[in-house]
């Protein structure tokens, strides 16, 4: 398939290679300035895509502490099953990268017991009551004045004693956690002993993209990515529930590479359904030119409409010792 673009001169070609180097700080411009062109050669490469755009549903349950009010459990009436709640009003824009949203489901709350204080809101200090069976405690419990350790009595250089003002001579201080209470309120139900349990609808709408590159031989050792960010044209854009492939009336290639891509659909999550589909086809203008010298050579790659650079290793004006910040000499 012939594709309306320009056709790059030598001048042309050495102004973007001189530009791609010059963003080098350790690359020399005399191989761009002055090497030979001996060969430009155009390969196209056709990108194809098939985008799947899915919506995911869970069910999470939530819990917090209850302080009091009303709740919106069934006697309000029928739980709603997670695939009948109306999110439209969230629904994002089609083939959106990654979204979430958090629901909760109608009449879906109950109060229940809290499970870490027994419903009492009040647990056991674990400081002085820390020897204690489960459930049980004991109050006025005191703990050993750490500024006289236990003496009451602080003792001086000059051999005198004072009075521990901590302690206030007594040698035992309450406990600095519960105040000798020997219970310390629940922090999961915020001392209520009551909580209150709902369920959460969790949505996620992703897009799974299957992405296949035809290449010829001449552009083979350009990695896949460059063309997907390349800006090339586009050949067929099909949007669809389940997209079947593209047929084009002149060309068996396209109609076998589509087939291809459509063929490796990205598969779904079982509990995910699909909304639709999108497949594109498009060809992406790559020219490879190979400039000598005596008996070298090196090869460079313009790719797309916006004539980006690729060159894929050796360069033969290259002068990083490890002094500059463009850290080539690590790949040494």
């Amino acid at each position: 398939m012939d594709l309306f673009r320009e056709v790059l001169d030598e001048v042309e070609i050495r102004e973007l290679l001189i530009d791609h180097v010059g963003h080098r700080c350790c690359w020399g411009s005399r191989p761009a300035r002055t090497w030979k062109i001996h060969a430009v050669e155009d390969c196209n490469v056709y990108v194809g895509t098939l985008d799947t755009f899915i919506e995911e549903r869970e069910v999470v349950r939530e819990t917090e502490a209850h302080l009091g009010g009303n709740i919106d459990g069934k006697d309000k009436g029928p739980e709603l099953g997670v695939w009948e709640l109306d999110l439209r009003s969230e629904f994002p824009v089609l083939f959106v990268l990654n979204k979430e949203t958090r629901a909760t489901i109608p009449h879906s709350e109950t109060i229940e017991k809290c499970s870490g204080c027994a419903g009492r809101g009040d647990r056991v200090c674990p400081d002085c009551n820390a020897d204690q069976e489960p459930g049980y405690y004991k109050e006025n419990r005191m703990n050993q004045c750490s500024a006289c350790h236990g003496r009451g009595l602080i003792a001086h250089r000059d051999g005198s004693d004072t009075i521990c003002v901590k302690c206030n001579g007594k040698g035992k201080i309450p406990c600095a956690t519960c105040s000798s209470r020997g219970l310390i309120k629940c922090e999961t139900c915020r001392g209520s002993g009551s909580l209150l349990s709902r369920n959460i609808a969790v949505v996620k709408w992703k897009t799974l993209s299957t992405r296949k590159v035809g290449a010829t031989a001449g552009a083979a050792s350009v990695p896949d990515e460059v063309f997907h960010q390349a800006k090339g044209v586009q050949l067929c854009n099909t949007q669809a529930y389940q997209c079947s492939p593209a047929f084009f009336a002149d060309s068996y290639f396209l109609n076998k590479f589509s087939s291809e891509v459509i063929s490796e659909r990205a598969q779904a999550p079982p509990k995910a359904r699909v909304i639709c589909e999108r497949h594109t086809i498009s060809v992406v203008p790559v020219t490879r030119v190979t400039m000598s010298h005596r008996n070298r050579s090196f090869s460079f790659y313009i790719i797309g409409y916006s004539r980006e650079v690729y060159l894929k290793d050796y360069y033969p004006s290259r002068f990083c010792w490890g002094l500059c910040p463009c850290l080539e000499w690590l790949k040494l």
